[in-house]
């Protein structure tokens, strides 16, 4: 039960880091008419209202002062620290890709993930890119209940946690109880090499590094949109069901490129 306590405490803390900046690239809002979210019910607007602005407070005291100072960091140090979280994401993409039936990104990402974990010395380095296996899109419990057809439920807001939906609520419990290796290594099991602090610590960079590229365009959505709360209800259900659905055209959302991409923007 201790240990639940404390991967709950750490999901909050790294999901604001997502949820809160899940708005448009260039701060424009432009929904595709094929990605219709009307039928997705807000339930309890107003108390999910004051819940995201408790959340926008806690962004601009705490997570976005502590991503600025990320951003600060070498460019290499950045592209390293991404590198390697990408590469622990794998433990969550791999399974989810074969629950999708999507055996070829299952077999990519094994893959990449045995190369840069030995040759790129734990991911810091995308070796396996060189060898012709390029990054597929991130998966997880989520999506794979979407894929087979499971209806988001109500839409809601969840303190620090952020925008969710009945379905991806369920996704994460099922990510966090048991679909997780790395969690699954590092704190349900007394390993010789990792232990729990290297879980939270690695969810918590997640957030930072995924806030870190997006500073610029999170502030140019609250200070352009009518009504911030919306856009990102809007933004998020729609993203979400782009990755569902594995399309080709891009959801004007925050995207978590690599450093070297973001910093030639």
């Amino acid at each position: 039960m201790k240990n639940y306590f404390k991967i709950l405490i750490i999901i909050v803390f790294s999901n604001i880091l997502f949820s809160v900046a899940n708005a448009g690239s260039d701060g424009n809002i432009e929904l595709k008419s094929n990605s219709d979210t009307s039928e997705v019910s807000d339930c309890f607007e107003k108390v999910n209202r004051g819940i995201f602005a408790f959340n926008q407070g806690l962004d601009k005291v705490i997570f976005k002062p502590l991503a600025t100072g990320y951003r600060k960091l070498p460019q290499p140090v950045r592209s390293g620290a991404s590198n390697a979280l990408g590469n622990l994401g794998n433990v969550v993409t791999i399974p989810n890709n074969v629950l999708q039936g999507d055996l070829k990104s299952a077999g990519v990402n094994t893959m990449r993930f045995l190369i840069n974990s030995t040759l790129g010395i734990g991911g810091l380095f995308d070796v396996a890119s060189y060898y012709g296996l390029e990054k597929r899109e991130k998966e997880d419990y989520g999506q794979t209940l979407g894929a087979w057809g499971v209806g988001e439920g109500c839409y809601f807001v969840l303190p620090v946690l952020g925008p969710t939906t009945v379905r991806d609520s369920i996704g994460s419990v099922v990510n966090v109880v048991g679909g997780d290796a790395w969690y699954n290594v590092t704190v349900a099991n007394d390993t010789q090499y990792f232990n729990e602090a290297d879980y939270y610590f690695s969810k918590i960079m997640s957030g930072v590094d995924f806030r870190a590229k997006n500073l610029e365009s999170f502030d140019s959505l609250e200070k352009t949109s009518l009504d911030l709360y919306s856009s990102v209800r809007s933004l998020y259900l729609q993203d979400r069901r782009k990755k569902i659905q594995n399309l080709d055209e891009v959801t004007e959302t925050l995207s978590d490129d690599d450093w070297e991409e973001v910093d030639t923007q």
